[in-house]
């Protein structure tokens, strides 16, 4: 659900209709986003600075991560991607994600020019988080095939099972190797300001560069993410001027300059969303509904684990559960057979319009996945869903 301050902002933003790109045409807007990133790099550990922007979600942020990543690589090297393109040879530049990362890291790589077989999946461990002795062993193999590692890509908050991979310990091998560590913290990011579990975000001040997404666990309106950057001095890889938006007389008498910032130059004035509601909500009741989600998270695991006919697939980190219905009269079923009924179950409840719960897949595991946004639901509320599960788990199977 979307907060009723960020409903509002919406009508301000489309009333007001300012584009971010010069500061003429939004002084006041310029300044709250500024602040607003200024606040943002705060919770993470970075130092002072206003090095991040707002961003269209994920997927954009993420885009913005490994386009840096790729020409800072290129710059200690002598050439200049914004200059010059991308060199003869692209196929021995890789990027090194977990095998749970989300998909735009794949789409963006092909965007860039690199394609997806730039992209090297590194093994996760039985919590679905990246496995460091097979990222260590992954950049071992590409230096022994004369390959060259142009960032690390960790996740804080895999899409399915929320999973957190250990930041400080992938910050560790990128600081030994000197690669680009960019942290997809679009689902997890928002642990920042939880009182709870802010310690699963551990290491998230060591990374270069982070996703955030305001329209997940923030309960903003689409979109609303940004992008931080841990040294603005990167900035200067994507700069571009042009006398109408960002002149060298405006720079030089200390007028904010936001278009160098971001991959688009109009653009909304999404950042009084993540304002209104801080000043709205405050930071402490912002804290108590993320931990909410989290809490209510292993709460219903904690449940489903006590239900004959309901089998937990892995222990929540984030605010999603991943289970699936395994009726007792299926003891003795393969998979594939149990794998078909959760699919029919989620197929069967989104027909009937009595509840949507997710279909996915966890290490080949069909399962169904229920995202605990919401603060106001109760372990009830998610009891009488889960015997609704159940009841269209038996009905399927006596037909």
């Amino acid at each position: 659900p979307s907060l009723v301050i960020s409903q509002a902002a919406e009508v301000l933003i489309n009333a007001t209709n300012q584009s971010m790109d010069s500061w003429d045409q939004s002084p006041s807007a310029t300044i709250i986003e500024i602040k607003l990133i200024e606040w943002l790099r705060a919770q993470v550990g970075y130092g002072a600075g206003d090095a991040g922007v707002f961003t269209s979600g994920g997927t954009q942020s993420n885009m913005m991560g490994l386009m840096l990543a790729r020409d800072a690589f290129f710059a200690r090297r002598g050439h200049s991607i914004q200059q010059d393109g991308l060199p003869g040879d692209i196929r021995q530049y890789k990027v090194l994600c977990s095998e749970n990362a989300h998909f735009s890291v794949q789409k963006n790589m092909a965007l860039m020019g690199l394609g997806y077989r730039s992209v090297t999946l590194v093994k996760t461990d039985e919590f679905a988080r990246m496995d460091v002795a097979d990222l260590k062993a992954k950049i071992a193999e590409a230096q022994a095939n004369g390959e060259q590692i142009m960032a690390i890509v960790a996740t804080a908050g895999t899409t399915d099972a929320g999973a957190i991979d250990p930041l400080r310990e992938i910050a560790a091998v990128a600081a030994e190797h000197q690669i680009w560590l960019h942290v997809d913290a679009a689902w997890g990011g928002a642990l920042l300001m939880s009182e709870k579990y802010r310690d699963r975000l551990d290491g998230i001040d060591l990374v270069d560069s982070i996703t955030l997404d305001f329209h997940k666990q923030f309960f903003q309106t689409i979109s609303c993410g940004a992008f931080l950057l841990k040294e603005a001095r990167h900035y200067e890889l994507m700069r571009y001027q042009a006398a109408y938006l960002n002149s060298e007389f405006d720079e030089e008498h200390g007028v904010p300059n936001l278009v160098s910032k971001s991959l688009q130059t109009t653009r909304r004035f999404d950042a009084l969303k993540l304002w209104m509601g801080l000043e709205a909500l405050g930071q402490k009741q912002y804290a108590e509904i993320i931990d909410h989600g989290v809490t209510m998270a292993l709460n219903v695991a904690d449940y489903v684990a006590t239900q004959p006919t309901l089998e937990l697939v892995m222990q929540p980190q984030l605010a999603s559960v991943l289970f699936r219905s395994r009726p007792q009269q299926m003891a003795g079923s393969d998979d594939a057979a149990i794998a078909l009924l959760n699919q029919r179950v989620g197929d069967a409840l989104l027909a009937s319009g009595r509840a949507n719960v997710g279909v996915t897949e966890h290490n080949s595991v069909t399962c169904l996945k229920l995202t605990l946004l919401n603060p106001i639901v109760t372990l009830e509320d998610v009891k009488v869903l889960l015997s609704l599960v159940e009841r269209t788990a038996q009905e399927l199977l006596a037909q």
